[in-house]
């Protein structure tokens, strides 16, 4: 199983990377603009000077400072409409030390430079948000998008058991599907909970937190279990049954990923018992996969630029032949477009306030 130094998206700035294959997250983060503009100026009544902003896994690429620019830009906003000086604001990006943050320092500086006369300060902070990043009552406004399905590990118990978490045996995947979905949530459960404790000690009084993450409708009949990772699971399957890949190899490969439903949230959220629920907003996600880019090779290049560095670790160099047996796949017409309609998903938008 991969570490937790090994869950980060593919670096650079080339064909494969997570900058160059990452538009549809950020259609994605435009959603989450209305809920990060309220709770600033829910928190410019608060805290009229300054503020601290931190997006947590913010990754790389064009999107890695969407987030706090939004927050940055509510907050002059409120300023110039109140005709209230200028805020003294600090923007900082976290991710794992692994991430490449490079070109996020050059997004950093140019927020900063172009944020005049206002004084914008950046930083980066590496590590995980599954252990304290900053110190008690520190920060004012948390985002993150679609970062918290990363769980801290693969569940334990089916690690130990040698419990395949997508065996290569169809009946024998649908024989311990219950058993699988259940190790998952319970793992999401403990890891978002002691999410929700760390941020609620980093967070200042009132503080706000909005994130995303990708799910499914508490409503949705589609909500049975299925990995977010099972289009990229069945491709590797294939290569198992291939010979590319070791099959032994295949069935102890574990991806720490998890999608909740809106239930599943709110009931973590409650049970914690730190924060108030603002708002919860359940989108559809097939909106952002319909379009004319939509392509085996664009599919192929997404899942690559998000997988690459785990399969790696556990595989070896394989990705090439990744990309060419998704190709091969979905080189029928219509097998790509009912394989998408197999898993539809929601994003979930949550809005979080600090309890007093």
């Amino acid at each position: 199983m991969a570490s937790k130094q090994m869950v980060f998206m593919n670096q650079g700035e080339g064909e494969t990377s997570y900058a160059r294959n990452s538009s549809s997250q950020g259609g994605l983060q435009k959603r989450m603009k209305p809920l990060i503009e309220a709770a600033i100026k829910d928190l410019c009544t608060l805290y009229p000077q300054k503020m601290v902003i931190a997006d947590l896994g913010c990754s790389s690429g064009p999107n890695a400072i969407a987030l706090v620019s939004f927050a940055v830009e509510a907050i002059n906003n409120h300023c110039v409409q109140f005709e209230q000086p200028p805020q003294e604001v600090c923007v900082l990006l976290s991710d794992l030390p692994g991430n490449d943050f490079n070109a996020v320092v050059k997004g950093l500086v140019t927020l900063s430079e172009s944020n005049k006369p206002g004084l914008v300060t950046v930083g980066i902070i590496p590590g995980s948000f599954y252990e304290r990043l900053f110190t008690s009552g520190s920060v004012h406004l948390f985002c993150s998008s679609n970062c918290q399905n990363w769980l801290s590990e693969a569940p334990e118990d089916l690690r130990r058991n040698l419990v395949p978490a997508y065996d290569v045996d169809e009946h024998a995947r649908h024989e311990r599907l219950h058993m699988v979905s259940e190790a998952y949530a319970r793992q999401f459960r403990k890891d978002f909970t002691l999410f929700l404790e760390l941020r609620a000690k980093e967070l200042v009084s009132g503080g706000r937190m909005v994130i995303s993450l990708v799910g499914n409708r508490s409503d949705d009949h589609a909500s049975q279990f299925t990995h977010l990772w099972e289009m990229f699971a069945k491709i590797l399957c294939v290569m198992a049954s291939e010979g590319v890949i070791d099959r032994a190899k295949f069935n102890s490969f574990y991806v720490p990923l998890y999608g909740p439903t809106d239930k599943e949230l709110r009931e973590i959220i409650q049970e914690e018992g730190s924060f108030s629920i603002s708002d919860v907003q359940v989108h559809d996600r097939s909106s952002s996969l319909n379009n004319p880019n939509t392509t085996a090779s664009w599919v192929a290049n997404q899942l690559r630029a998000a997988f690459e560095p785990i399969v790696v670790q556990h595989f070896g160099e394989v990705m090439d032949e990744f990309v060419r047996t998704a190709k091969r796949r979905w080189s029928v017409e219509g097998s790509l477009e009912e394989e998408l309609a197999r898993y539809p998903r929601a994003q979930l938008v949550v809005s979080l306030a600090k309890k007093a």
